[in-house]
């Protein structure tokens, strides 16, 4: 694909989550769409799964928005890296957080298929944004990872 027509998607979907606009989204993924977020353990395919995950993280993050600022490519893959600013409400990970909007580094690597992203990995620092929103990040991780919550280091 075209790096050209990989920024557009790629900007288009950035516009589309920072409104909170799931449909828009929606209509810029391929039908075996994967998203991962590995700060949270996350990991979405096909459209219904990303249908909801978005609908999660919108209920976790209403006012979630991104700045791409800047972009590499190999002709597959598209790297786009920026800000995200977005305030934590609620107890989905199980604390009460500041209430503080929390700017934070991500970068986003996208794959695509059929002329649609086909791939989102969306990665940040959880113990930035943690830090940022007032609350502990042992027991975020530990809600977000219970497996590992006292186990052995590898």
């Amino acid at each position: 694909m075209h790096q050209q027509r990989m920024l557009e998607l790629a900007y288009a979907l950035a516009v589309a989550k920072s409104r909170q606009d799931i449909p828009a989204a929606l209509r810029l993924f391929h039908p075996d769409m994967v998203l991962e977020t590995p700060a949270f353990g996350t990991r979405a395919r096909g459209l219904a799964e990303n249908e909801k995950a978005l609908q999660r993280f919108f209920a976790s993050f209403p006012d979630y928005g991104v700045a791409l600022r800047g972009h590499a490519s190999n002709g597959d893959t598209l790297v786009c890296w920026g800000t995200a600013r977005l305030t934590m409400t609620g107890n989905r990970f199980g604390v009460v957080p500041n209430g503080e909007p929390a700017e934070i580094p991500v970068f986003i690597q996208f794959t695509f298929k059929d002329n649609l992203i086909a791939g989102e990995r969306f990665f940040f620092d959880l113990a930035t944004l943690c830090a940022r929103s007032g609350v502990s990040t042992d027991v975020v991780r530990e809600m977000l990872f219970p497996a590992l919550a006292g186990g052995d280091a590898v």
